[in-house]
């Protein structure tokens, strides 16, 4: 497997290193530490500042790759580096896709608020962006003897079914324990004033429930085809099924299993319909714990 690590030499990149630091990794695996450097615009009246910066960030980028090479120096796989100055985001999505990585791997500086909803952050526009899964470190997941937690939410559609596939590849230590989870809608409700309509409510009832015992059905397929898959991955599967918004329900499941990652695949929305938020995005945005942002096979 070739894993991206982009790295900014903040704490928050700190913690992705040491999460790769703890997987079962092989002579096989490439991890390429990557780290952009970026130039903020200055209005200062003289050039000085503007290039003693530029001469600082690039005396420092080199330190900030060795504090990643020193901490992954324990792990089985070819450790490699590489520096680009342009925009973060768009040197990170594009370095993924001409290096032919597998997975990019980045921390989250855990921006909250409207900030973050409409300016975004460079983890933010890549898990977004990519055409790689995109994991996002926001807290320790890993390290002996803990013993690490997946939520894998799935829906059935081929976005869940690859990023099911894709879990299934990643180097996670034996024991890890995964949880598939699968959420039915809300019920939808007519209400229909009994007074107008005597006897509608039985009828629309007999509707609905037929309606929720179908939905219960299809949601029992498609975790027994997650877990059918898994299995062959993972020693111990548990599965759940929840009714409520997908959002709100893995959110909550998450943090009642006390999961160190969810996984969620992304049908990747565009323009203000993805700025809006997909359940892929609100995940990423509020969970406390670490994502995984699966995509598409092309």
């Amino acid at each position: 497997m070739k894993i991206l690590l982009a790295t900014d030499g903040s704490e928050y990149s700190e913690l992705a290193t040491r999460f790769l630091s703890c997987l079962n990794l092989s002579p096989d695996d490439e991890i390429t530490v990557f780290h952009v450097i970026h130039w903020y615009p200055l209005y200062y009246e003289r050039e000085y500042y503007y290039e003693t910066l530029k001469e600082i960030k690039r005396e420092i980028a080199p330190k900030i790759l060795d504090t990643a090479f020193a901490i992954l120096k324990s792990a089985k796989a070819k450790i490699s580096t590489a520096i680009e100055e342009d925009t973060p985001e768009q040197c990170i999505v594009e370095a993924a896709d001409s290096s032919g990585m597998d997975l990019i791997v980045m921390g989250a500086r855990g921006i909250k608020g409207i900030k973050s909803l409409f300016i975004g952050s460079v983890t933010r526009s890549v898990a977004h962006n990519s055409s790689k899964p995109v994991l996002v470190i926001k807290r320790p997941g890993c390290g002996s003897p803990v013993r690490l937690k997946i939520l894998f939410a799935t829906d059935g559609s081929d976005s869940a079914a690859d990023t099911g596939a894709f879990l299934s590849e990643l180097p996670f230590p034996d024991n890890t324990e995964i949880a598939i989870l699968n959420v039915i809608s809300a019920p939808f409700s007519l209400n229909i004033p009994e007074v107008l309509h005597p006897g509608i409510n039985e009828h629309i009832m007999e509707i609905e429930a037929r309606e929720r015992e179908m939905e219960f059905r299809n949601s029992e397929r498609v975790a027994e085809l997650a877990r059918e898959h898994l299995s062959k991955r993972f020693k111990k599967i548990e599965v759940l099924s929840e009714v409520g918004d997908p959002s709100t329900e893995i959110l909550r499941v998450s943090e009642t299993l006390k999961s160190d990652i969810i996984a969620v695949g992304c049908r990747g929305l565009r323009g203000l319909k993805g700025i809006m938020g997909s359940v892929s995005r609100n995940v990423l945005t509020h969970a406390k714990c670490s994502v995984l942002i699966g995509k598409m096979c092309k």
